[in-house]
């Protein structure tokens, strides 16, 4: 190693040690305004707390928006009857497309390429019901059976009915949680039964607890508060009395690994408006799609509330510097006799500036503290999931940090070109 680099790394060395020495003295000058430092500090505490929060929100909406889009599932495509809105809307579709039928299901399945799975789908919501719920009645869903593996459908209780049953168009439903808690409170509902309008139907299975609600017939459907049952069985023991509403409410599709559901949908459309005549009774979801959509809106709403929270840093910063120029004006005798006994302006600029950084990283990690309560408390009072991770905190304590060096520098520059001589008269 050459003797010049030796130099350089021990001057380095030296220079880092000078800001260490410089901080106890720092710490010390804070202490003796005790009062004023934590109101300078609150700034910082505040600002950090609400990005930190703020994050968590994103955060946590993000994660909810991602387990929706999964339930719906990234290789699935949704086909949604559009119901007309009256009569003469009815009569003028009529003329031109049936609706979304069973042919439509045919059609589909036999010229979709890489359709794994497909289910048409039937929602009403009853006139009457034993045992009666206290809340809403739940919604009645005649569908195959293949429509629980689309939506990755999880039974707690029993199983789903199969082919066999939807054939035999059996009495048999599965509840959905909400459903089954509603009508018989949180003991078993296998084996018991609910009289739907006029029809018995025997529980097969409780499914467990879903996030996502599903949308048919125009209407979004709670898919916890729900009945299913085979669709044959809702067919032939059910009659739903909206003439508005095409024979399906939905058809939904899930493809196989490797499609492109992008291109899929195009294709579905193209066949769909075939057999309607280009009548817009229908639309098709894409949920991959959805997913993308979500993801971008969700970064949006992320960097908006950042940028709102982080005028609180900014507020902070200003206050470090109006504190801190407030403390060059006091000491400004000190000053002049550290110049005289030999102190450089580098030294002066050292101790302002540690003033400000103590304050900063202070402020930074109660501002940790804060967020994690904030977060905690928005949870818990507006029912909105939050998750505070490692990233967030890193950015918050490293923006206040920043924020006290950056506004810490102009006072304690300013600090440093005091004369020495004038700073000695200072009274």
């Amino acid at each position: 190693m050459k003797p010049g680099t030796v130099v350089s790394i021990a001057e380095h060395s030296r220079g880092i040690s000078r800001y260490f020495s410089d901080l106890p003295q720092a710490a010390g000058n804070l202490l003796a305004q005790k009062f004023r430092t934590a109101l300078t500090m609150l700034g910082i505490v505040f600002g950090v707390g609400a990005v930190i929060g703020m994050l968590a929100i994103g955060a946590g909406a993000r994660q909810e928006s991602l387990r929706f889009i999964e339930e719906l599932g990234v290789r699935n495509l949704l086909v949604e009857s559009r119901p007309a809105t009256d009569y003469q809307e009815l009569q003028v579709r009529r003329r031109s497309s049936p609706g979304l039928t069973e042919r439509d299901v045919r059609i589909l399945e036999a010229n979709v390429d890489g359709l794994d799975l497909i289910s048409p789908s039937r929602w009403m919501r009853p006139t009457r019901m034993l045992p009666k719920p206290p809340h809403d009645l739940p919604d009645l869903a005649g569908v195959r059976p293949a429509y629980a593996a689309i939506h990755n459908l999880q039974t707690a209780e029993g199983t789903f009915f199969d082919e066999q049953q939807d054939t035999a168009s059996a009495a048999v439903c599965v509840l959905g949680e909400k459903a089954k808690v509603d009508l018989w409170g949180y003991g078993p509902a296998v084996g018991k039964y609910v009289k739907v309008n006029d029809t018995w139907l025997e529980v097969i299975g409780v499914l467990a607890p879903q996030i996502a609600s599903s949308s048919a017939g125009g209407q979004n459907q709670d898919r916890n508060n729900a009945i299913y049952t085979p669709l044959n069985t809702y067919q032939y023991r059910f009659w739903d009395n909206n003439f508005l509403k095409d024979d399906l409410d939905g058809i939904d599709l899930r493809l196989k690994p490797g499609a492109d559901s992008i291109e899929t949908a195009k294709v579905v459309t193209a066949i769909l408006n075939s057999t309607h005549h280009n009548i817009p009774d229908f639309s098709v979801v894409i949920p991959a799609d959805l997913l993308a959509q979500q993801q971008r809106t969700q970064t949006i709403f992320t960097y908006v509330m950042v940028a709102i929270a982080a005028i609180s840093l900014l507020v902070g910063g200003i206050g470090i510097m109006n504190i801190v120029l407030a403390t060059v004006l006091e000491r400004t005798r000190e000053i002049g006799i550290r110049r005289a006994t030999g102190a450089r302006r580098n030294d002066i600029v050292r101790q302002f500036l540690a003033e400000s950084v103590l304050i900063s990283v202070g402020g930074g990690i109660l501002g940790i503290v804060f967020g994690y309560f904030l977060s905690w408390l928005i949870a818990r009072t507006a029912e909105w999931k939050t998750i505070v991770t490692t990233a967030s905190i890193i950015i918050a304590f490293g923006v206040s940090v920043a924020v006290g060096m950056i506004f810490g520098i102009y006072p304690a520059v300013k600090a440093s070109r005091i004369d020495p001589i004038e700073a000695l008269r200072y009274e």
